[in-house]
């Protein structure tokens, strides 16, 4: 929001420096981002007198001027082709730093004449791109009398420093001018000026009517408009252009000029018709699937469901609270016009304008709540000003729909102020700051000040919002500042286990050669469908974009775009992970953590040394237990399922189960799936639960980890081959022989599976390495030999297999 120390003191009288007004209003919570005073900037440029323009005696296109200037008479060559004897233009002196070049003048001698300053265009001043030739001051409307020496910045207005402010969200009262004197006047920098003119008494009967369909009730509760016949469209006096500029709009003519001039002074957006190219009058409706509608800012843009149209009785006329029409625009030759002013629903005027990508400054305060209360004297105070600048004749408002219901008070126990915010005030310090911020008193019981909200605060709900208004005006500074309480001597961690946790799961991950994404945590319809969406709870109800419409319940549709975008990209190894929340339901305990991650292409880069192959279940079941071994998991009492859900391939995937409880999910990606992201495969991923994970219990010393033991004994690898019936999975031998002896076994693993007619059908031959690891004494041969009957015991009782010969 930017607006002008001059524009802000037509609300607020005050003789406040811009440094107070600029301190104050940050300590208001409004952020000063900067303050530009061109003033300085622009000082050595002054107004001088062309006594006398010659041709210059070797070059054709250049003229030798002497001015009269604030230093005395001096001599410039110009190339501009306007220069002339008589003319008053802008002079820069020699060591003057131009703007719109970013060169420092020197003197200098140009084509053997002498040459000490310039006379400046509107590009070398940095005020246009225009270089055609020098400012000629009679072109200027300044609204005085130029005489040499004046200052060019004060001549047009760029000595009037220009405030930025940061509004945020909830302050749509601030997002004009008004608003921001009335905090100010609040925090006792100046009083409020009165700024209710009185009403324009309508000449005539509209001939134009408006008329709000029953299905735009909600979106549009009120327009209000006004026929004004016999204006003079053209040109905006000096002033209202000047104030345009400072804060960056380009005037365009009276009419538009006017309406931008009071989106930024009230915060109240106008708009205005051609009156002769509307059909009969005004219908507010909403749009027509396939509509088109010709914007002001040169595009077209095709309309769909939901969106409010301010239309007649043939075509679309322009977007509520968004943007108008070019068909229906004012242009110089406009003599009767149609003024516009309306209510809009702040939640349907965001998502259209999000889903056309359309950025207006209208569109930015309806989406945030324009007063409701001050549509009526909109079309008053806009009428008044076309009246003065265009003429003409007013007719009387036409008025459809009502003005919404937004009075309703709120509560404040005065005590609260202290309680919340640390600060003692007394009663009647609270209701002044509440009454000059434009709360009304209302019939209070004891201990208890009621007050009406004001129309244009939609973002006060209750008392905690009151005693906030109080403490931000009254000054956060004047809270005290108090060292918090230790409840222990101790500091305690500042990172929870279950945060250290992710971290150690990051590392594990990024050890293995994986990147970490970060992805919306939303996603589309089909997407979401494809990885098990089915609660409508999840869908958003104002979603961003078009394609982020419902909570994401899998990371993987998103890695699994961002794979394919890197292979569109000429980069097709792709190894991705993400660490964050996945949502089943809107609770907060549909909500969890998931550590995804997946593998695209061939499996690494082309080497010589071996064949690449394509990334399979088995990776993606490395990577799993990678992040449930760095996460603490029990790896060695997990089970392995093949009930993957349906978005994995059948037969290549699997689950890995503590229990009852699904740890991780793993496999390759089913090409259906594929198809409907748009990827191609195979994709082999990954979805550990870390929230599933079950954290150790503590020791009695605090530990939560037993210490490290490394026996000085030599391991002892032992190898097995069991013959098994084909559908036993190899897990279940793995298991059992781990089973057999817990203290020696400490690590079990498959180097072979073999099936052949030599073993009869439907039997393979899984053939398992078993590690001991003695730790009170090196293993005898008796020892190893009972060892390993124990294993071929418990691997035959559990699975059925039997050693093979």
């Amino acid at each position: 929001m930017k607006f002008t120390l001059s524009w802000l003191k037509e609300h607020l009288d005050t003789e406040a420096t811009t440094a107070e007004i600029a301190d104050r209003l940050t300590a208001l919570g409004l952020e000063v981002e900067g303050v530009v005073d061109r003033a300085a900037e622009l000082a050595p440029f002054t107004v001088a007198y062309v006594k006398n323009a010659e041709q210059h005696p070797n070059a054709d296109k250049l003229r030798v001027c002497v001015l009269d200037t604030v230093d005395g008479e001096i001599q410039v060559v110009c190339g501009a082709p306007n220069a002339r004897t008589g003319m008053m233009g802008v002079y820069a002196p020699v060591g003057t730093h131009i703007p719109g070049t970013g060169l420092d003048l020197k003197p200098g001698v140009i084509r053997g004449v002498e040459s000490n300053g310039m006379l400046c265009s509107e590009r070398e001043m940095g005020l246009s791109d225009n270089h055609t030739g020098i400012i000629d001051l009679a072109d200027q409307d300044v609204g005085r009398k130029v005489a040499i020496g004046d200052s060019f910045a004060g001549l047009i207005g760029l000595d009037d420093p220009v405030f930025d402010v940061a509004i945020t969200p909830d302050r749509a009262d601030c997002a004009g001018v008004r608003g921001i004197a009335r905090d100010l006047a609040a925090a006792g920098l100046g009083s409020l000026k009165p700024a209710r003119p009185p009403a324009v008494p309508g000449a005539f009967q509209s001939p134009l009517s408006v008329e709000i369909l029953s299905e735009a009730a909600t979106a549009c509760p009120l327009f209000v408009g006004r026929y004004i016949r016999g204006v003079k469209n053209g040109p905006s006096p000096a002033w209202l252009q000047r104030r345009l500029l400072a804060v960056g709009l380009r005037p365009i003519s009276r009419l538009v000029d006017i309406t931008n001039f009071f989106t930024l002074d009230r915060a109240r957006p106008l708009h205005v018709f051609d009156a002769h190219k509307l059909k009969t009058g005004i219908v507010v409706r909403m749009s027509r699937p396939g509509e088109e509608l010709a914007a002001l800012n040169d595009k077209s843009y095709t309309l769909g469901d939901g969106m409010t149209v301010i239309a007649d009785h043939e075509s679309a006329l322009g977007l509520g609270g968004i943007i108008g029409g070019e068909p229906s625009s004012v242009t110089d030759e406009t003599t009767d016009v149609f003024l516009e002013v309306a209510l809009f629903d702040p939640m349907r005027t965001a998502a259209t304008g999000r889903r056309l990508g359309i950025e207006s400054d209208a569109r930015y305060r309806f989406e945030r709540g324009v007063d409701p209360d001050a549509v009526i004297r909109g079309a008053e105070v806009g009428t008044r000003m076309i009246l003065e600048l265009c003429g003409g004749e007013a007719s009387e408002l036409v008025i459809a729909g009502s003005v919404p219901e937004w009075r309703r008070t709120v509560d404040l126990r005065p005590s609260r102020v202290k309680s919340l915010g640390g600060v003692e005030l007394p009663v009647h310090r609270q209701a002044g700051i509440l009454i000059t911020l434009g709360f009304k008193p209302r019939d209070s019981e004891d201990r208890v000040l009621r007050v009406e909200v004001p129309s244009w605060r939609g973002d006060i709900a209750g008392e905690a919002d009151l005693v906030e208004e109080i403490l931000r005006v009254n000054g956060y500074d004047a809270i005290p500042v108090e060292p918090m309480l230790r409840e222990t001597t101790v500091a305690r961690p500042a990172v929870s286990p279950r945060r250290r946790l992710t971290g150690l799961v990051r590392r594990s991950l990024a050890a293995l050669g994986m990147d970490e994404a970060v992805t919306w945590s939303f996603m589309a319809d089909d997407a979401a469908e494809a990885f098990g969406f089915a609660n409508p709870g999840l869908r958003l109800m104002n979603p961003i974009a078009s394609d982020l419409t419902v909570m994401r319940p899998s990371i993987l549709p998103n890695l699994v775009r961002a794979a394919e975008r890197n292979r569109a990209q000429g980069f097709p190894h792709v190894a991705l992970f993400e660490i964050g929340p996945v949502y089943r339901d809107a609770t907060d305990k549909g909500q969890e953590t998931a550590a995804t991650g997946l593998r695209a292409g061939p499996g690494g880069p082309r080497n010589w040394a071996r064949t690449p192959r394509p990334n399979d279940v088995f990776d993606a079941k490395a990577d799993a237990l990678d992040v449930l071994t760095s996460a603490g998991a029990p790896v060695a009492n997990l089970q392995v399922t093949a009930d993957a859900p349906a978005w994995f391939h059948p037969g290549r995937s699997g689950v890995l189960r503590l229990g009852a409880t699904v740890l991780a999910e793993f496999g390759e990606l089913h090409p259906s799936v594929l198809r409907t992201l748009d990827a191609a495969g195979p994709i082999a991923a990954f979805e550990v639960y870390l929230d599933r994970v079950p954290q150790p219990k503590a020791k009695k010393d605090g530990s939560a980890r037993k210490p490290l033991k490394l026996s000085p004994f030599q391991p002892l690898d032992r190898d097995f081959a069991f013959v098994v019936d084909a559908d036993v999975a190899a897990d279940r031998l793995v298991r059992a022989a781990r089973s057999a002896d817990r203290d020696l076994v400490t690590d079990v693993s498959v180097f072979d599976v073999f099936t052949g007619d030599a073993l009869g059908e439907g039997r393979k031959s899984v053939a398992l390495t078993v590690t001991l690891q003695p730790t009170q004494a090196t293993l005898t041969d008796e020892q190893i030999e009972a060892v390993g009957q124990r294993i071929v015991a418990n691997v035959a009782k559990q699975t059925g297999a039997v050693l093979r010969g």
